[in-house]
């Protein structure tokens, strides 16, 4: 391959079409595009500045690369990307992509991170902001430290293990999801979903895991949870207290403890859910607003 080492680059499509080519220790300043159309290329130690630095781009590397604000939309309709050891500070970042890594790599504000991607590796990944990774497909998630609203909306075959998410209205609308040894706190955590599932996971949510197809909880707790399950159809084995369950569509729930179950028969079949629990601390018929 071709190196190149210790440049600065100022003009727009600096290296439009490169291939076959390691570029070392370089600043991509003011010019926008510097690497669109390139095939088989290395970045080293890069220090993008500006905007769209890699679009329509396929086999591309960026190791030790800093992605700084004004690189916005960085990474566009790329594929066989992978991105280690960097920080991303640039919004808007990856889109239409397939075939993505991402390992080590941390997200100080990331709005709008990762739309409608196929084929996405995480692993060890930091990110703070709204809208990560809407309408994505094919996920493999590790250790993720998420804070933000309204994450993975859309997201279909995604599988997340060891990660926190701070987020709400997480897993909206999404399709075949499994969370593994994760946190996961938010508000409407999960609606509009199917085969939604969580294993050995810490749930907190207010109004969550409500309009679910398929919703399983195995090994789990859900701390300071309200209004639980409304509409939903649930396997759920709950290991902890629940504040309190509204209106489930059917399915079975088994937990240690419930501080109000409220069963509307005017609203949903109270026979098709089975509620196994030894403490129910009230029961009720008609759901009071407060």
């Amino acid at each position: 391959m071709k190196e190149i080492r210790q440049q600065v680059f100022t003009e727009e499509r600096a290296l439009f079409g490169a291939s076959d080519l390691a570029i070392s220790d370089c600043s991509f300043d003011v010019g926008e595009s510097p690497l669109k159309e390139s095939r088989n290329v290395t970045i080293s130690g890069g220090l993008f500045r500006w905007r769209y630095p890699l679009w329509y781009s396929h086999h591309a590397v960026a190791d030790h690369c800093v992605f700084f604000e004004p690189a916005r939309a960085g990474v566009w309709y790329s594929d066989s990307v992978t991105v280690r050891h960097s920080v991303v500070q640039a919004p808007k970042c990856f889109r239409r992509c397939r075939d993505l890594v991402l390992e080590d790599v941390s997200f100080p504000t990331c709005p709008e991170t990762l739309w409608d991607c196929r084929g996405v590796k995480l692993r060890n990944v930091t990110a703070t902001g709204d809208y990560f990774a809407l309408n994505s497909l094919d996920m493999e998630i590790e250790n993720l430290d998420l804070n933000g609203k309204y994450a993975f909306d859309g997201v279909r075959n995604v599988t997340v293990r060891n990660s926190r998410l701070i987020t709400k209205d997480v897993f909206w609308n999404s399709e075949n999801v499994t969370v593994y040894d994760s946190v996961v706190s938010g508000e409407y955590i999960g609606w509009n979903s199917r085969n939604l599932t969580f294993i050995n996971c810490t749930v907190q949510s207010l109004q969550g895991l409500c309009y679910i197809e398929n919703l399983v909880l195995k090994n789990c707790k859900l701390d300071g949870t309200t209004l639980a399950f409304e509409y939903s159809t649930v396997d759920a084995d709950i290991t902890s207290r629940v504040d309190s369950i509204l209106n489930p569509l059917g399915g079975t729930i088994r937990a240690d403890a419930i501080g109000e179950l409220i069963l509307e028969p005017d609203r949903i079949d109270p026979d098709k859910t089975i509620v196994k629990c030894d403490r129910i601390e009230k029961r009720s018929d008609r759901l009071v607003w407060s």
